[in-house]
This record gives C-alpha cells, structure tokens and sequence, in this order.
C-alpha cells in the first residue's frame, strides 16, 4: 500500500447569494430604518426629493424616520424590486406591484432604485470574494457561485470555515451580509443557500440527499417553475423524494425528453455543470413600466424622451461592459397586455445611442401602435467584443487558483474568530 498517495478531493460547490441586496444597501445609507419594513421600487419622485432636499449626504442617518415617504397612497404602475425581511413578513416579495404592496402595509417606507449604487456594491462583494476563492461565477448583481474544490480551507468542514472567511470579510468591507450553501454541485448548492437566509452557512453532503433535499417541495429545485409544480402535484407528485422514486422513462413520457431527465437528474442531486467564470451575454437591454399608458399619437413627445433615453442607456451599458451589437430591436407591451417585439440587424456592431435609436426608431415603424403602451424597451443582441475592451482590466480572466494561498493565513485567524 502506497501511504503517499492522497485521498481525492471531494468538489465542493457554493452558492452566495447577497441577502435582500438593494435594501441592505440603502439600510447602510440609512441605517435609522433598520428593522422597519422598507420596499425599494420605481423611479424618484417629488417625496424623495423634498426629503433629500436640504440634507447634507454625510448625514443621511440624521433624516428622522416621518420625513420618509410611505406605501400608503401611492398610486401608479411601479413594480417591487425588493424589500427588507420586515416587510416580507407582511406578503410583500419581488415583482409585486406597489399599489397592492400599498394595500398589505401601508406602513412601509418607500426608496427609490438607485442601480448605480447597487453596481458599485455589487463589483465590490465580488472583488472581496476572489482574493479569496478566484473560480468565481457571476449570476448577477446579487450571487454568485463558486468552486471551492482546490482553494485552501475549501474541504474543511465540508466548506464551512471558507464560507465563514467569505462572509466575515464582506461583512468588515462593506457592512452587508450574504447566506452561502455549500454542496456537490450547483444545484444543491443553490438549494442550500436558502436555507438559513439571512447571513447563514448551510452544508449539504455528499450523504445527505435523502435526509435534506428529498422532503424538500419540487418547487424548491431551481428550474421547477410554476408551470411544472402544478403538473407534478397533478400526477401527485408532492416533494423531491416523491418525484425520485418514478424512473427517467415514466418522467419523459409525461415531460419529454429533455425536462423528463433533467428532472430524474435534478431529484438524485445529480449536476455536473462547472463553475464557468466567464460568460458572454445574449443580449442588453433596458425597459420601462409608464405611470400611465401612453399613446403614440397623443403623447408623442413623452415617448420620444422616453425611447431616446432607453437607447441612450442601453449605448452606455454596452459601452462600459465593452461589448457592440448589430440586432436592435424593440419590445412593446399595450394596454391589454399583449407584448410586439419588432429587430433589425445592421451591417456593422455598435455601440453608438444614435445608431441604436436611429435603428429602433425603424424597428417602432413596422409595429402597430393604435393601442396604448404600457411598457417600452430597447434590447441590442447578436454582441461582439469592442476592439479596446480585450485590454480592459474588468474584463481580464480571473487571477489562477494559486493566488488563494494568500487565504491560509486569513482562514486561521477566522477558526480563532468563530
């Protein structure tokens, strides 16, 4: 028997998901609304503007709490973006229109999105995370899934002491919390990092699948939609246990081929996706819901500033992500909700606001526009690289797993701190 041979590494992979991210960083610019329910949603209006006016941006944690416009009254097509676990408690959730938010707690204090804030926090928690685990893949403003299957400290506890390390360290550089679940793969992972929301650590092990994730309601595998939770409870199909103990081929017969096994895969914790740390994106687009709906004759002005600045803003996030597109096209939403979506290919990428609204301008010609608009949106697809992005240090490959050795040291104070 060799005794230097080396027992293999099990892979070990996290899911970190920033908790309710855009409120924890309006909660650091005014922490006097900590543990009261705040929703963040919609643009600025004349509220948030007399509340700021006056006040001096150093001393944001001095505004007294009355001056904060409230849910109770607001009227509008405003949609949730988030909200703070306080809030939460009251039904409030993502997606949810303001007005019926409005109606569930009135008392809720109202912000305004502020998405620039939200992208400095966003690259600064993720900076933090690669100093100590590299293999990093991003999955948003938000979360993030990494492999910590070779970095130091990464099979300790099944990944626990690198998770602490990771939270610990975001928490002293910017005052936010995360909730991170370490497993076998992404799917697992995703799982357990739902776990113990908020600012928790959930290990899932290689054994554990019968006794953590089998109890588990289909709904809680990320993929299983609403769509396909109302045709498992049909075929009375309940848990992840209940949808394990069918074989692939009854599965296919009812799903079809591909969500059949995928959904066999998904029940035995079976996912063998890696960590991808860099990806290219489809597309880039921006839209907007209007207070009202307008029409293209009446209100034809509105629009124009309106479409004028979405193209304007998508040529930025083209431009300062360093990409280039030739699909423009547009998407419209009327007032009975029914979507059109009309796109044009030009000859040459760009990422220039003029051509873009230029080329959208030709893409609005061909829809029909009789109906009132409640929604409009300018999308660039078919994206290549600018020339000068390939020596943009943002777009640089991640740093090599080696360069986590550095973590040893800060993994050992961190056994000594928890």
């Amino acid at each position: 028997m060799n005794m230097n041979m080396k027992t293999p590494k099990l892979r070990r992979i996290a899911h970190l998901d920033m908790d309710a991210f855009y409120a924890s960083v309006e909660l650091l610019r005014y922490p006097q609304l900590k543990g009261l329910p705040v929703v963040i949603g919609g643009g600025r209006r004349a509220q948030d503007a007399a509340m700021m006016q006056g006040a001096d941006t150093t001393a944001l944690h001095k505004i007294p709490i009355h001056q904060f416009p409230l849910l109770a009254g607001y009227t509008g097509r405003g949609v949730i973006t988030t909200a703070t676990y306080a809030a939460r408690q009251f039904g409030i959730g993502s997606a949810m229109g303001l007005m019926k938010a409005a109606k569930l707690c009135p008392q809720a204090i109202l912000l305004p999105v502020d998405f620039a804030r939200y992208r400095h926090f966003s690259k600064t928690f993720k900076s933090i995370i690669t100093e100590i685990a590299p293999v990093m893949e991003d999955r948003g403003v938000d979360e993030v899934y990494l492999d910590f299957t070779d970095v130091p400290g990464g099979q300790r506890e099944g990944g626990r002491v690198l998770a602490r390390l990771i939270q610990k360290t975001i928490f002293d550089q910017t005052g936010l919390t995360c909730s991170v679940g370490v497993a076998p793969n992404k799917l697992l992972a995703k799982m357990a990092s739902e776990f113990n929301k908020p600012n928790g650590i959930a290990i899932v092990l290689e054994d554990d699948l019968q006794r953590v994730i089998w109890p588990l309601a289909c709904r809680k595998i990320n993929g299983v939609g609403p769509k396909a939770d109302d045709k498992l409870h049909q075929l009375g199909i309940q848990t992840i246990g209940e949808l394990a103990q069918h074989d692939v081929d009854w599965l296919i017969d009812h799903f079809g081929q591909k969500t059949g096994a995928w959904l066999f895969d998904a029940a035995h914790g079976h996912d063998n996706r890696p960590v991808v740390t860099q990806s290219e994106p489809v597309s880039i687009s921006r839209e907007t819901t209007f207070e009202r709906d307008l029409h293209a004759v009446r209100d034809k002005a509105e629009l124009g500033v309106i479409f004028t600045q979405l193209c304007e803003q998508v040529a930025a996030d083209l431009q300062r992500k360093g990409y280039q597109g030739k699909t423009i096209g547009i998407k419209l939403r009327f007032d009975d909700f029914k979507c059109v979506t009309r796109d044009q290919t030009l000859i040459d990428c760009t990422a220039d606001a003029k051509q873009i609204r230029q080329a959208a301008g030709q893409c609005l010609k061909r829809a029909p526009l009789k109906q009132a608009l409640r929604l409009l949106g300018v999308r660039v697809a078919n994206l290549c690289k600018t020339p000068s992005s390939s020596n943009n240090i943002e777009n640089m490959p991640l740093a090599p797993v080696q360069q986590a050795q550095a973590a040893i040291n800060k993994i050992a104070v961190a056994d000594q701190l928890f």
